[in-house]
């Protein structure tokens, strides 16, 4: 796991290639990600980045009403997450623009056996949660977006997982034993999302995330009287966030450290949006693997994952 985590950059000198061509792949501007887990994640980074696209994320078997103007990329690392496929097979009964991304699988072999378009991804030897620089550069070719897939590819030299790695280690003796809540803006939501999934997934703990505005209006009053618990709120601060949204952001800091709980802000900071979500998220995988350590938990193994889909077979 550390490996994967210290070697990421290189995932952006990957070059992904488009088999089964479509002439429907071309001009979209609608798309629905079909994908479970880490297989979703980078399709909502990219909701992130390009915030005028309609990007939509389908976490469940079938799928949502959707126009035939949309294109639908179903997102499995593995090939053989059963909601996934159920949404393959509807997009295909209902003759929608469809498209996969899976490094084997079942989907892969749908995919070749239908003549769909399909990007298959490296057979590497990691979690999906890991590959989300393979994901986000399947999902902008399947796009269309050279630019964005040009910028992307600059992320191998820009990234800086030394860096990273020591501030993520500091991050964890910071909060053994205590439980992560981290909060941002409602448009950076998932890079917030991505943090909570690495602290479940390679920290073996519970954490949990929330977006500003909305959690003024309701979660904050639920840690009123919550002292006794050890919670650890981390703030994800932009400087292009809303500036009612900066300020609201800075209240609640303060209502919360006036409640004396833990309280700690990171801030996004990049060349370019690329940069900023990346480096950002390395941050917090270097956290999640040293807590697992500091457990003695294995960052990379998920039991109770896996125990799951044995009972569920």
């Amino acid at each position: 796991m550390y490996e994967s985590i210290k070697n990421f950059p290189a995932q952006f000198l990957w070059e992904p290639e488009i088999k089964n061509q479509a002439p429907f792949l071309r001009d979209r501007t609608n798309f629905v990600v079909a994908g479970m887990g880490g297989s979703a994640l980078g399709g909502e980074l990219l909701k992130v980045v390009f915030q005028n696209l309609d990007i939509k994320i389908h976490r469940d078997y079938g799928l949502p009403a959707a126009s035939p103007l949309s294109l639908i990329i179903a997102s499995s690392f593995s090939g053989n997450t059963e909601e996934t496929i159920d949404a393959f097979l509807e997009a295909r009964r209902r003759g929608l623009p469809l498209a996969a991304i899976s490094s084997g699988g079942k989907l892969l072999e749908l995919a070749k056996k239908d003549g769909i378009p399909y990007v298959e991804l490296p057979k590497a030897d990691i979690q999906p949660r890991a590959a989300l620089g393979y994901s986000v550069k399947a999902i902008l070719k399947l796009m269309g977006n050279e630019s964005a897939l040009q910028d992307s590819t600059k992320l191998s030299g820009l990234l800086n997982p030394t860096d990273a790695e020591k501030n993520g280690k500091k991050l964890a003796e910071l909060l053994k034993n205590k439980i992560p809540v981290i909060y941002s803006s409602a448009k950076n939501f998932p890079i917030a999302y991505n943090w909570k999934i690495k602290f479940n997934e390679t920290g073996k703990m519970p954490a949990f995330a929330n977006r500003l505005p909305e959690l003024n209006h309701n979660e904050m009053t639920g840690f009123a009287d919550a002292a006794k618990i050890d919670f650890s709120f981390i703030f994800l601060e932009d400087e292009a966030d809303d500036s009612r949204v900066a300020k609201r952001m800075k209240i609640t800091k303060k209502l919360f450290e006036d409640r004396k709980f833990d309280v700690r802000s990171l801030k996004l900071e990049g060349q370019n949006q690329f940069h900023k979500i990346f480096q950002n998220l390395l941050i917090a995988d270097f956290a999640a693997y040293y807590l697992a350590k500091y457990s003695g938990a294995d960052p990379a193994a998920v039991p109770m994952i896996e125990e799951f889909k044995a009972l569920i077979k």
